[in-house]
């Protein structure tokens, strides 16, 4: 199973709000689980701003 999000792990709980059920989904989501965190500038943004060069 892939999940991707682009809130940190560390502010679910936050977002599920009911402490008991963060800890059961982050219990069994993240701590058996190979993860991936990606850093530095959106491509989305890099790329908008080359098209806006050209116009």
């Amino acid at each position: 199973m892939i999940i991707t999000s682009q809130i940190p792990v560390k502010d679910w709980y936050d977002v599920i709000g009911e402490k008991t059920i963060a800890d059961a989904v982050l219990d069994r989501i993240v701590h058996q689980s190979l993860r991936v965190e990606l850093f530095g500038e959106s491509l989305r943004r890099k790329k908008s701003n080359k098209e806006n060069l050209y116009v």
